[in-house]
């Protein structure tokens, strides 16, 4: 699929530029020893990342008990993995141009949306939370670039993918590859780990690939309970009806995930903070 995937490079400006702070935030993940102080100082080198992450730490969802003046301060009431996250996915939505086909604000709540489900899938079946965090944040960058070279197929897909699910078998019908191959794509150019483009490029069917690639399966998961919170669907039913085998092979207990998914709550609530 990666082949068919290649075709939305082709352009010669096709390729986002990774932002440098982004680059060095996912560095940060395998630095065990990295301290909160030096996290905020990253963040601190862009400005309007700063702006936007101080916007953010001092919304209503994290509540703040008084108001949150420097990165310093945001980094000790956020804590290290909300801070990242939060920066992590401001600086990806900000590498992305806005493109026709796609509404930017739904499209990054779902985003957001379904790097929170795949975080907390990952925490129920003990995988590591913040490269599952990453994945499902850059899931579906790869429809970005379909998007802006074809707008009218993707809006085409997008006003027909009703069912949570749905969106990889239209694309497939229509472009012969999916938003996941054109990531997987993506993330090899942008020198992602191996096992991260995999994931991508199996996500569509994770049960069709050996070895079986469980960040893959939870990647698929996340994205269908994505697609089900924008539809008001209950989580396990979408589940059951769009991935019962891979629900069946992963022995997820569902009322568990339903009760865990509700506590989270709005995943994404404050996600047009990330975007102005």
């Amino acid at each position: 699929m990666l082949a068919a995937a290649e075709k939305f490079f082709q352009s010669p400006n096709a390729l986002p530029t990774m932002p440098e702070v982004a680059s060095r935030l996912l560095r940060s993940f395998d630095d065990d020893n990295i301290s909160m102080a030096t996290l905020a100082e990253l963040i601190g080198k862009d400005p309007g990342l700063a702006a936007k992450v101080l916007r953010l730490a001092n919304s209503a969802r994290y509540s703040p008990s008084h108001q949150i003046a420097t990165l310093q301060d945001a980094a000790v009431t956020l804590g290290m993995e909300t801070l990242r996250n939060l920066s992590l996915a401001t600086c990806l939505a900000g590498a992305f141009p806005a493109v026709r086909g796609l509404d930017r604000a739904r499209f990054w709540r779902h985003s957001v949306t379904t790097a929170a489900y795949a975080q907390l899938l990952s925490r129920v079946l003990q995988m590591n939370a913040d490269t599952a965090y990453l994945a499902g944040l850059m899931l579906r960058t790869g429809q970005l670039m379909m998007a802006l070279a074809q707008p009218e197929v993707v809006a085409d897909v997008e006003a027909h993918a009703e069912e949570p699910g749905s969106r990889y078998s239209l694309e497939q019908h229509r472009f012969d590859c999916t938003h996941a191959d054109v990531t997987a794509s993506l993330a090899q150019h942008w020198h992602f780990p191996a096992a991260l483009v995999t994931a991508f490029e199996d996500a569509p069917a994770p049960l069709e690939h050996s070895p079986f690639s469980l960040l893959a399966a939870v990647l698929h998961l996340a994205e269908v309970l994505a697609d089900a919170a924008a539809h008001h669907d209950r989580p396990s039913e979408a589940l059951r009806q769009a991935v019962p085998e891979l629900v069946e092979h992963l022995h997820l207990d569902l009322d568990y995930l339903d009760a865990r998914l509700a506590a989270a709550g709005d995943v994404a609530g404050e996600v047009e903070l990330m975007l102005h």
